[in-house]
């Protein structure tokens, strides 16, 4: 599972060091978060301190603070739309195209980690002098 995962905590999406203890809140440890007690559970690495434990604490992932964009959208629940509709969601707004640019390419990059099972293009549209990012997938 960590190879699979590159050795990166699907959280933080940074890497996690294989040679730290597991007490320590960077080590390792095996995450499994699933929203519908249906589905089927996914393992996935995390670093100890990211660990959102079955699902008990609420998972925030965080959007980059170089990335210049208004409203954006949680992307755990983002994430969970997308892969149980499809479709496409607005994710956020930015003031130039180069801003919204920017995170179109941060989050198709950032979703091919955080749901590797989810293939996600992006979208910008020009409207009322912003500029909307939307991400896109088949429907389900």
């Amino acid at each position: 599972m960590a190879e699979r995962d590159g050795w990166r905590c699907w959280v933080c999406d940074q890497p996690v060091d294989p040679d730290k203890s597991v007490n320590d809140p960077q080590g390792p440890s095996v995450d499994s978060r699933t929203a519908d007690r249906k589905a089927k559970v996914t393992e996935r690495l995390a670093h100890r301190g990211c660990n959102s434990r079955k699902g008990a604490v609420k998972v925030v992932i965080a959007w980059p603070d170089h990335l210049y964009v208004i409203e954006p959208a949680p992307l755990i629940t983002v994430a969970a739309r997308l892969e149980r509709k499809g479709g496409r969601e607005t994710v956020g707004r930015c003031p130039t195209r180069q801003d919204a640019q920017q995170a179109a390419d941060w989050l198709v990059d950032r979703f091919s980690r955080l749901a590797p099972t989810l293939p996600v293009t992006a979208d910008i549209q020009a409207g009322g002098g912003q500029f909307l990012v939307t991400l896109a997938t088949g429907r389900r």
